[in-house]
């Protein structure tokens, strides 16, 4: 919440005073017993207090209050990005994290949820793998809601086996209508394909027909994923491998694909601005009303 022009609100304090100051001067008159009048004196300080209050709201009104929504997804120029996790039965395997007991799927999870949450301007989708892909959240722009639905998967969901070609392929089809200008996967994965009904190569290839990039993670220890399918799926695609044998280098990868792959800040000109002057307005009509009828009757 700000002002479109704070400026006006200096010379409030310049008409405050001239409340007190710049009165018109009436003629003297001489009264014995003041006590008759103490509701009248006890009144005057009301109105001036409704006076000051009435040209506060008016100046509020003239600075123009608003909301500037600087992540509204009508006016942003974001990416497509699918998470396509791998759910299979290796996943739950623990140490991972030296620090944790937790598996690899529960820390992959964690780190796949604070990655969603900083793609401010960008539409997220979620792909779970196994012996087949489901397309666990489609792609949207409400990232606090596919942070919480990636909460709510579990290794094994879609199988203990791992079908790499069928996780891009459901992650191309969270994409088939997608308008932005760039698009792209992130498939994490600790195993070798050894499933599904889609070949990763066949899968690839729709991807570059799409356009589509994709970034490979692949997690656990060295020698358990296919590191070579991995770098050929990244490399004709457009994008880039990252091998991670611990938490702290799976955090590094999703760092590095965060800074590469950058959405265009939007210019002051594409912020959306609600505005709010017409409530202090309104406030200072109705105020300024009352003080007329209350004088009228006098």
């Amino acid at each position: 919440m700000t002002f479109e022009y704070p400026y006006l609100l200096l010379l409030l304090s310049f008409f405050i005073y001239c409340l007190y100051r710049c009165r018109v001067k009436t003629k003297e008159r001489f009264f014995v017993h003041l006590n008759f009048f103490s509701p009248a004196t006890q009144w005057y300080r009301w109105e001036m207090l409704a006076k000051i209050a009435v040209l506060t709201a008016l100046f509020l009104a003239l600075a123009s209050p608003i909301f500037v929504d600087r992540t509204d997804p009508l006016n942003r120029n974001g990416i497509d990005i699918v998470l396509t996790l791998d759910g299979s039965g290796s996943m739950n395997v623990s140490g991972f994290d030296e620090k944790s007991r937790a598996s690899r799927f529960e820390i992959s999870q964690k780190i796949a949820q604070d990655f969603v949450l900083q793609r401010l301007e960008d539409n997220v989708g979620v792909v779970l793998f196994g012996d087949f892909a489901f397309i666990a959240s489609p792609v949207t722009y409400e990232k606090e809601i596919v942070a919480e639905m990636i909460g709510y998967l579990n290794h094994g969901m879609a199988g203990q086996n791992t079908a790499i070609g069928d996780g891009i392929a459901a992650a191309l089809r969270a994409l088939k209508y997608s308008k932005a200008k760039s698009k792209i996967i992130i498939l994490l994965t600790d195993g070798e394909h050894n499933s599904g009904g889609t070949s990763p190569k066949d899968a690839v290839a729709q991807a570059k027909a799409m356009g589509v990039k994709i970034y490979t993670i692949g997690i656990g220890n060295k020698g358990e994923f296919d590191k070579e399918l991995l770098e050929t799926i990244a490399e004709e695609s457009g994008g880039e491998f990252f091998s991670a044998y611990n938490s702290e280098a799976l955090e590094d990868a999703y760092d590095t694909i965060n800074s590469l792959e950058k959405s265009q800040i939007k210019s002051r000109a594409y912020k959306v601005k609600d505005y709010y002057f017409q409530w202090p307005l309104a406030f200072a009509f109705v105020l300024l009303f009352l003080l007329l009828w209350k004088r009228s009757r006098q």
